[in-house]
């Protein structure tokens, strides 16, 4: 085992690392998890000029290509690793659940391979893979412990992710998270009010809150209305401005979550709820376990008790066996629901799931005229709902990375309650000094586009926050891990002493 370089004074110097994330929310969550322990451990973060002593890479299986992309990543790294003795690359997330040793086996030089059910060993991984100078493959077959367990280092000062479940009991053809997942696992109420009020103590104004079927909430332990009722819940929290959650499904939506959404003020009036498809027929190819006109009823609820929702889908287009009258069906639906905007996918194959082995596999000119015929429509749709928000006065939560003109055009960027991202001019007589990523501006749409606003007036008021002064120094929030094991709605019991995910 190589030694550790020293300083000036003698001390050894802490190990750096870069962790790489690929995916969903969920895996951005995990990392955050990844990073809190090493930083346990000892770790520090990289600088982002030197090459790091640790490069975590937490992937993703659901996205197309991500195989190749992973190996072709780990074969770019390789020199940077020969030239740095000591330097370790680990790899886990989805990707690893699923391709397990045959990581090694491709990329000898990887030292350490874990899973989505055991993040909290990587430190312990680490240490074994330097100890005895080969490489760690630990992949378990069922969670290890709850995620919200681990410490997490937030990358974000004033947004922070919240897990309420992990796992899936559906079924999609077309998905593989459920395989590399496992089944849903709820945490407790108090654990996640805990951890949104430690989150708060840290400065953050947002939370969102996460699950493969968010809205599934509290199936593990038998209250169907359990999700609602967490909603109501994070309204008591004093000092959390802004709730948000992904994301839902169809079939489990009930009319108590649309009631707490509407009745809770710091819950944001924005609903992402994947359609999927807009035909019957391909909603019962892909067993999704509900029809166009149940999922139309719920936007019409929706919009119903809160008129302003912004409402957000994800759509598959060019699934085993859609035909033209299919797809029709979807944008049908489309111009029906008016989403505010919509992640739209070309279907492609993925190892491992049922839809993979369907006849009707479509031909990639199909699909590709197919999804521009969607893009197309749901950017109209998504520009006449945007041109109908200029003259609003909006709030915004201000961002960092999120306007890709900043520097030329000045503005700086934030979201809406609703979700919508504005551009917007920092300047005006009611600015307090400087405007930072974290403070809470009010001003006027001036301008709609396909996918943004813009604001170009002098701002109606500035909140500096303690998120912004965060910002501006640089502080990420540190979280412990949460653990109480209590059901129970309500103010949130103690936190106890935290309790490692590491046993160095």
């Amino acid at each position: 085992m190589e030694p550790r370089p020293r300083t000036l004074e003698g001390e050894m110097s802490a190990r750096t690392y870069q962790i790489r994330t690929f995916g969903c929310q969920m895996n951005v969550h995990d990392s955050e998890r990844l990073a809190g322990q090493l930083e346990d451990a000892g770790y520090v973060p990289g600088d982002g000029e030197a090459t790091p002593d640790l490069i975590v890479f937490n992937t993703c299986a659901v996205r197309e290509n991500a195989d190749n992309k992973l190996y072709g990543t780990l074969g770019h790294i390789r020199p940077q690793k020969t030239a740095k003795p000591g330097m370790q690359i680990a790899v886990g997330g989805c990707l690893a659940q699923k391709d397990r040793g045959e990581i090694v086996k491709r990329a000898p030089w990887v030292d350490v391979v874990f899973g989505t059910h055991n993040i909290g060993s990587l430190p312990t991984l680490l240490e074994r893979a330097r100890h005895n100078a080969e490489a760690e493959v630990e992949i378990l077959e069922a969670l290890e412990t709850f995620p919200s367990t681990l410490p997490a280092r937030r990358e974000s000062a004033y947004a922070g992710w919240v897990s309420i479940s992990v796992g899936c009991n559906n079924t999609c053809t077309f998905c593989i998270v459920p395989a590399l997942r496992g089944k849903e696992r709820d945490r407790r109420p108090g654990e996640i009010l805990a951890e949104v009020e430690a989150l708060v103590a840290e400065g953050v104004l947002e939370v969102t809150l996460l699950g493969q079927n968010v809205n599934s909430y509290g199936v593990e332990f038998g209250d169907r209305l359990a999700f609602g009722k967490l909603l109501r819940a994070c309204g008591s929290v004093e000092g959390l401005e802004r709730v948000r959650f992904t994301s839902p499904h169809p079939a489990a939506f009930t009319e108590d979550v649309i009631d707490a959404m509407a009745e809770t003020p710091n819950v944001c009036h924005q609903l992402h709820m994947p359609l999927q498809s807009g035909s019957d027929k391909v909603l019962r190819e892909m067993k999704r376990s509900y029809r166009s006109a149940r999922y139309l009823k719920i936007l019409d609820r929706v919009r119903e008790s809160m008129p302003d929702a912004a409402i957000t889908t994800d759509i598959i287009v060019g699934f085993p066996g859609e035909t033209e009258e299919d797809f029709q069906a979807t944008l049908d639906v489309v111009a029906q629901a008016r989403f505010s905007s919509a992640f739209t996918f070309q279907y492609s194959i993925r190892p491992g799931t049922p839809a993979a082995e369907m006849d009707g596999q479509l031909p990639k000119e199909v699909v590709q005229e197919r999804y521009e015929r969607l893009v197309k429509l749901q950017n109209d749709i998504s520009w006449e709902e945007n041109k109908k928000i200029v003259g609003r006065r909006v709030e915004l939560l201000v961002a960092s990375g999120e306007g890709r003109k900043d520097s030329e055009t000045h503005r700086m960027s934030g979201r809406a309650r609703d979700g919508r991202l504005v551009h917007f001019a920092p300047t005006g007589p009611l600015v307090d000094r400087s405007v930072r990523p974290g403070d809470v501006v009010e001003t006027v749409v001036t301008y709609g586009a396909p996918h943004h606003l813009v604001a170009d007036g002098d701002l109606l008021s500035h909140r500096r926050t303690k998120a912004g002064d965060n910002s501006e120094a640089g502080i990420r929030p540190k979280t412990n891990g949460v653990t109480l094991g209590l059901p129970g709605f309500g103010a949130p019991a103690v936190t106890p002493e935290p309790v490692s995910g590491c046993a160095l």
